[in-house]
């Protein structure tokens, strides 16, 4: 069952999900608006955020059936 927390951290996940791809993105392009760095940390952080809030928004959906 879709509660409104478990819809919020599944956007967060999703909205992580895109931040990742958009920085695989940018870096593979080989200059990244945002410069190599920040685009890196954007990275990094991002992909374990989207499992995370994935991960919170399933316990969540589980936790209210």
């Amino acid at each position: 069952m879709l509660t409104p927390k478990s819809g919020l951290f599944l956007a967060c996940s999703c909205v992580a999900g895109i931040a990742s791809v958009g920085s695989v993105f940018e870096l593979s392009s080989g200059v990244p608006q945002l410069g190599g760095t920040v685009t890196s940390v954007i990275l990094a952080l991002s992909i374990p955020l989207t499992a995370l809030f994935f991960y919170a928004a399933v316990q969540d959906a589980r936790a209210n059936l």
